[in-house]
């Protein structure tokens, strides 16, 4: 662990066809083209498609397959798990760990982001069931990211520093209920930061292209590359970025200018 530990900056996704209208892709670019296009232009990406559908091994390694061998992932996990939690939930965990195997053999996951929805509140109930799923899960790398402030305590950092899984930072909209925006590290293997935007009005609207429209100003960003990150990266082995304001393509132009504030 150093003041140099390696910090590696993407998106959240990379098949937005809209990309293509905003040049970050060449005009015609299919959707089984974007990654290899991707991959020129960052050195990590996190999967989305995981969260809509359970990931599958044979899909995953076509993905390795065609990304040029150079990208490192980070996956969601499946919203079967987390959003709309099935009954057959430890069932589906384990089709999950079969299915991100072959990313996991690669040695180019970084994490899986266990993503839940701010309806997901600190009760016994939810405490017992995320205990729970953290077992399931294992051997996988974890990374969790709570949408609902009633998580933000030191009782929790405590235990996830205890199974050693990576609290995520996030950057949103300063509104009531959210998680806070935190540099809390619980894993010294890797920190893990994802920035939505500020659209606070956008961001209950109930459309994905609001909430993610956002265009961060480079003090916003410097609040982190200067303030936060450099004692993140000190107590980690590593770290990873995504931007998640992926409307117009305005999460590359984000991650770019991110990239040129941390040498």
């Amino acid at each position: 662990m150093a003041a140099d530990s390696p910090v590696y900056i993407g998106t959240c996704g990379f098949s937005y066809p809209e990309w293509i209208d905003a040049g970050v892709y060449p005009p015609g670019t299919r959707s089984a083209q974007m990654l290899a296009l991707y991959q020129r232009l960052f050195p990590a990406v996190e999967l989305n498609y995981t969260w809509y559908q359970m990931v599958r091994a044979e899909t995953v390694a076509r993905l390795l397959a065609g990304d040029g061998g150079r990208l490192l992932y980070c996956a969601k996990l499946t919203r079967t798990m987390t959003h709309e939690i099935a009954d057959d939930w430890p069932a589906q965990a384990e089709l999950y760990r079969r299915g991100i195997q072959p990313l996991l053999d690669s040695g180019r996951l970084l994490a899986v982001l266990v993503q839940l929805p701010p309806f997901f509140r600190r009760t016994p109930e939810n405490r017992t069931y995320l205990a729970r799923l953290f077992d399931a899960l294992r051997p996988l790398p974890l990374a969790v990211e709570f949408r609902h402030r009633s998580w933000a305590q030191d009782s929790v950092f405590a235990g996830l520093e205890q199974r050693r899984i990576t609290l995520v930072s996030v950057d949103g909209p300063l509104l009531p209920d959210l998680f806070p925006a935190l540099d809390v590290v619980t894993n010294p293997d890797l920190f893990y930061l994802r920035l939505h935007g500020r659209n606070g009005q956008g961001w209950r609207s109930g459309s994905k292209q609001q909430q993610f429209d956002y265009n961060y100003a480079d003090e916003e960003l410097a609040q982190w590359s200067r303030d936060r990150i450099p004692g993140m990266r000190t107590a980690c082995r590593a770290g990873v970025i995504f931007f998640n304001t992926h409307v117009a393509g305005l999460a590359v132009r984000n991650a770019r200018t991110m990239a040129g504030m941390i040498p």
